[in-house]
């Protein structure tokens, strides 16, 4: 199944054009990502649950990696994108309301596979 994201301005802000993930992850094309790290607040600290990439990922693979994560659709909105891919990686459901903004920045990489990364990554934490 083919996967479309909205093409992004450097603010985040849909564009109005969409794109297949293989053409924006080729041409390089700015999209976005949802992040929900999982922290436990201790003394001195906190802890954050990592998971770590299959070794068949075609970047990153066996990496640690962001607790769960995942590309935001065309014409979804970080928040219930977050939540989705929470459920579908740990199998964990949580509220709206139990998940905390924490900013969002922007990352660009091109790996070995010569597949570009021009990412906006919204992040929200989990605390467990």
């Amino acid at each position: 199944m083919t996967e479309f994201f909205d093409i992004v301005d450097e603010a985040g802000q849909p564009t109005g054009k969409i794109i297949s993930r293989v053409e924006a992850h080729q041409k390089g094309t700015l999209h976005r990502t949802a992040h929900v790290w999982l922290v436990k607040e201790k003394p001195g600290g906190y802890d954050i649950l990592l998971q770590k990439r299959s070794e068949e990922k075609d970047s990153f693979p066996g990496m640690y990696d962001t607790s769960s994560a995942g590309h935001i659709l065309a014409g979804d909105e970080p928040l219930p994108s977050a939540l989705r891919e929470l459920k579908e990686e740990l199998g964990l459901e949580a509220s709206p309301e139990e998940l905390k903004y924490a900013g969002t920045f922007r990352i660009q990489y091109e790996n070995e596979h010569k597949k570009q990364g021009r990412v906006l990554i919204d992040i929200a934490l989990l605390s467990f």
